[in-house]
């Protein structure tokens, strides 16, 4: 077997050499019906992608990511500073799931949802395909003296790379800022928004330097993810993985039967697909994205050789090893099960979370006041986060106590504005002879015309007889 034989091929990634250049990957294109189930994923992603930022629900955006303010909205909710916890909870969930999912099932997400490889592999590398012609034409063209024919191939990819980067750029912006800012941006005066041009520019350029040239090196070496693959597969993993059982030793094909060899030709198709680089028949390595080019490639030479299909295919170390077919084992379903707990859980949080968030506290600094000889008081502060649409007079209420509440201001509530926050100051005053301990506990009721919202509890301080 050639992995026993050369282990060199472990000694630095596929795209550079002993000498430590890039060796530019041109990756033949493939095709098949791994290649297609992908292309379908891909126009799904796009269609998602380029339109959920003007997806609006009750008059603002299903999905946006503002770090700039803090202010978050998912599936139409609103997220403050306030829900720092359920996005703690959720990068949590996020590192569970990446560890539970890669563990079982390899790095299937890298292959077929990454957004950096369907955007490389499934719209970049088809426009160059467009271009430039296929994986021999574009390595002749880059060998090429540079004449008018090859001078206009390259700016042509490298314009329209930039055009869509730019396109990319805002959408990605479109995310963060909202669609409405965006148009802002593109349509008023440019010295009123030097800042958010500047952002479309860099945003621009990174994604057009990543994909016009850093491109698989995105994957092997910047993704923490694929570093990580090492240290989180084992041998029940699944995998794209090549059947070395069935097809060592290697030798040319002929028509005379034979079984000096097996099945695996060297034709290097595998290979010539790959857009990382590397020789699947070399085991799993740290390059491999999954994207089941190679499988598509080795299934039609199989084809052509009326040889049975999957000599490189879904499988684990183990199924390879001991030729079983792979199977969905009992620590799968048990993988499968806790991943599903964890996003129904927090799907749960966030569709149960509140829409009015408060916090009261007693005024630091400050005692019990006596109101005549009946009655004592406390001075408290509030703070309101309102994540709806609608501006929300809030009255308060004690509630299971006798006494009342005095809000300090014009009005007896406090308005709070429409995905905004609010503050107020108020006393609650309760009857001298209910004041039995040093700190009494009570609950405030927060409303919304007759709908109560939230219950904060909070403590009374007073006097205590002796």
């Amino acid at each position: 077997m050639s992995i026993e034989k050369n282990e060199s091929f472990r000694d630095r990634i596929a795209t550079v050499d002993e000498s430590g250049k890039r060796k530019w990957i041109f990756a033949q294109k493939p095709k098949g019906k791994w290649y297609a189930a992908r292309t379908y994923i891909s126009w799904f992603f796009f269609i998602l992608f380029f339109s959920l930022p003007f997806i609006y629900v009750h008059g603002r955006p299903l999905f946006l990511f503002d770090v700039t303010e803090a202010h978050f909205i998912i599936f139409g909710k609103v997220f403050w500073p306030q829900d720092f916890f359920i996005f703690g909870l959720a990068m949590i969930t996020f590192i569970v799931f990446i560890v539970l999912f890669t563990a079982a099932f390899g790095r299937l997400f890298c292959g077929w949802v990454c957004p950096q490889t369907i955007f490389m592999e499934m719209f970049f590398r088809k426009i160059e395909y467009f271009i430039e012609g296929n994986a021999a034409e574009q390595r002749l063209l880059a060998k090429a003296p540079w004449t008018g024919k090859k001078l206009f191939k390259k700016t042509t990819k490298h314009v329209v790379f930039y055009l869509f980067s730019f396109i990319i750029a805002n959408t990605f912006l479109a995310y963060i800022i909202g669609v409405k800012a965006l148009g802002k941006i593109i349509t008023e005066p440019v010295h009123e928004h030097v800042g958010g041009l500047f952002s479309i520019l860099i945003f621009s350029g990174i994604f057009y330097a990543v994909y016009a040239f850093f491109r698989e090196q995105a994957c092997t070496v910047v993704c923490p993810y694929g570093r990580l693959q090492g240290v989180l597969l084992d041998r029940n993993s699944m995998i794209v993985a090549y059947d070395y059982k069935r097809g060592e030793p290697r030798g040319k094909y002929t028509k005379k039967v034979t079984e000096d060899h097996g099945d695996c030709i060297d034709c290097m198709q595998c290979v010539k697909v790959c857009p990382t680089g590397i020789d699947i028949r070399n085991g799993t390595q740290m390059e491999c994205v999954g994207c089941t080019a190679c499988i598509d490639a080795c299934d039609t030479i199989m084809e052509r050789i009326n040889k049975p299909l999957g000599l490189i295919r879904y499988a684990s170390e183990n199924g390879i090893e001991n030729r079983e077919p792979l199977k969905y084992t009992g620590r799968m379903k048990l993988y499968t099960v806790l991943l599903s707990i964890l996003v129904i859980l927090l799907g749960l949080l966030l569709f149960t979370r509140k829409d009015v968030d408060a916090t009261i506290m007693r005024t630091p600094g400050m005692l019990y006041q006596q109101r005549g000889t009946d009655s004592v008081s406390n001075l408290y502060n509030i703070k309101v986060a309102n994540k709806t649409i609608s501006s929300i007079p809030l009255k308060l209420k004690l509630e299971g106590v006798s006494g009342q509440i005095q809000i300090i201001g014009e009005h007896n509530y406090i308005t709070v504005k429409e995905e905004g926050q609010g503050a107020g100051t108020f006393f609650v005053v309760l009857p001298a002879n209910i004041i039995h301990e040093r700190k009494l506990p009570i609950k405030i009721g927060l409303y919304n015309g007759n709908e109560r919202v939230d219950v904060i509890s909070t403590n009374f301080l007073g006097p205590v007889a002796e």
